[in-house]
């Protein structure tokens, strides 16, 4: 070894050849090439084991041809190869071995003088046996041990870089086949949150959704601000959905739901050995995410130790992981969220300032549901849809009532606590409607008022005028198709909200007028 210094600079291109996108069959070429600069050969043939079969697969020196490349040989009729397999050792043959043994590897391929020189060297790497290497020279001059010895470290240099190699191939499947599922399930989940976001009848809604989707189209780090269940997650869903990223990764972190011991592991990866329990490397949520999205969930809760090294990759777009000095470099969008007052927190050195302005360059509050009480409609809808998916429960729906008894709570929970009120009455519920009755909600006085006014409305004050009942019918369609953004048919769609006949629905429309809505008609509705 020492008199070849140019094995230790063969074996880092090895490995390093393994981890790149070429295939197996260029990493045995190389092999072959470098073989040439430290033993002397007239053929060189790999091997690879298929099912008991050696097959060759490559071949280099002036003895090689079409016939040799497509050798195949069964190994259980050589026995000397099943033994240099079976002992992991190189082995060099001589003019008794080809007398007495089991004769030439090459016999009818080649025309070999007896006695040549001849040399076995196994791939082996690991639990795994890949194949074997042949050397052949038309001399008959055996192969000097020492030879013997050096060739066979080209095989097991060879041997590792092949299952490095096969490893990247399962890793790349895993990595594709993981990919698609989560572009799946984001597709559905983006979907919701996007026509959560587009469909509010709120002013203030609006704007922040005009907002996010201007913000979308860079990678400026967005701060997400609002009480707890607001919808904080679905906004950078949708953020994400709306961005050149969308096909990439969306990885969320929450910062609160995991100990902070953990969590630095958990951002940046770690190596194996690096703690107690890290018996193998680990990709962190940066390296996950890169290409994509990174939502650093309650991002107020993270630790003020991490903070200084969560900026540093911020800034630099490269890390350590844990117990590593190796740099990592992560292309990743960082999306930021929390319910917590960050100037509160600065102010009583729980939070970076530093961190805190690379992280709000372009800040978003979402409100509270009692801000927006005009979307409880079609919220709803959209939750009583995402519920049907997952419990099976559908066509369900809130009656006029129901919704009188949900817009007068003040949802301290917000979305999430409405998505449970809802699951919960859904339960509870025999048919498919959800009443004022299936709302098992604090009542207060101003909210029994609320309820009464919708169940046995107040009579018409004197000298007020009276809407007619084409009017009354009219304005009621039109709200219904804004909750169901036009759609006339199928579960959810504004037929079945009104209790009618698709066609019944659409002759009424006609009678009344209603010709178009958000770019439908009532035909392609």
């Amino acid at each position: 070894m020492g008199r070849h210094p140019e094995v230790t600079q063969d074996a880092r291109e090895l490995v390093e050849l393994a981890t790149t996108e070429e295939g197996v069959g260029e990493l045995l070429r190389r092999g072959l090439d470098w073989l040439t600069r430290v033993v002397p050969f007239d053929l060189a043939t790999l091997f690879l084991l298929k099912e008991g079969k050696l097959e060759a697969v490559a071949a280099r020196g002036p003895l090689a041809n079409q016939a040799v490349r497509k050798h195949s040989l069964q190994l259980s009729d050589f026995p000397s190869l099943r033994q240099a397999l079976e002992t992991r050792r190189a082995r060099a043959f001589t003019e008794e071995d080809h007398a007495h043994g089991d004769g030439d590897p090459f016999d009818g391929v080649l025309d070999l003088p007896a006695g040549h020189s001849c040399m076995v060297v196994p791939l082996c790497a690991g639990e795994r046996c890949y194949g074997v290497l042949t050397l052949d020279r038309a001399e008959c001059v055996a192969y000097a041990q020492p030879v013997v010895d050096l060739v066979e470290v080209y095989g097991q240099m060879l041997a590792t870089a092949l299952q490095g190699a096969e490893q990247r191939v399962v890793v790349e499947r895993l990595h594709r086949r993981d990919h698609e599922r989560a572009t799946l399930l984001e597709s559905q989940l983006g979907a919701d949150s996007e026509g959560i976001l587009e469909t509010s009848l709120s002013p203030v809604m609006r704007d922040l959704s005009r907002r996010a989707r201007q913000v979308a189209e860079t990678d400026t780090p967005v701060l997400i601000m609002g009480e707890t269940g607001t919808g904080k997650e679905r906004l950078a869903r949708a953020i994400h959905r709306w961005s050149s990223r969308r096909d990439q990764p969306f990885v969320s972190l929450n910062c609160a739901a995991i100990p902070a011991g953990l969590l630095e592991s958990e951002l940046f990866g770690h190596v194996k050995g690096a703690f107690t329990g890290a018996n193998r490397d680990r990709a962190g949520r940066f390296q996950m995410a890169n290409g994509g999205t990174l939502l650093l969930d309650e991002i107020g809760e993270l630790p003020v130790e991490l903070q200084a090294k969560l900026l540093r990759a911020l800034q630099e777009k490269a890390f350590e992981p844990v117990g590593s000095d190796k740099t990592v470099k992560a292309d990743v969008r960082i999306l930021a969220a929390t319910h917590v007052d960050l100037h509160q927190a600065i102010a009583q050195k729980r939070f970076r300032e530093d961190l805190f302005y690379r992280l709000s360059v372009f800040p978003l509050r979402l409100p509270p549901l009692r801000e927006r009480r005009e979307d409880l409609p079609q919220l709803t809808v959209f939750l009583l849809e995402e519920q049907a998916r997952r419990i099976g429960r559908r066509g369900m729906r809130v009656t006029a009532s129901g919704l009188a008894r949900l817009g007068a709570y003040d949802w301290p929970g917000n979305l999430r606590e409405l998505a449970n009120a809802l699951e919960r009455a859904t339960i509870l519920t025999q048919g498919q409607e959800l009443s004022a009755n299936a709302f098992d909600l604090p009542v207060g006085p101003a909210a029994v008022a609320h309820v009464a006014s919708v169940e046995a409305p107040a009579a018409q004050p004197s000298g007020t005028p009276v809407a007619t009942l084409a009017a009354v019918q009219r304005e009621h369609i039109l709200r219904v198709l804004t909750l169901t953004r036009g759609r006339v048919y199928g579960d959810g769609g504004a037929a079945a909200l009104l209790g009618l006949k698709p066609s019944t629905l659409q002759s009424r429309m006609k009678k009344l007028g209603i010709a178009r809505l958000e770019g439908f008609t009532a035909e392609e509705a």
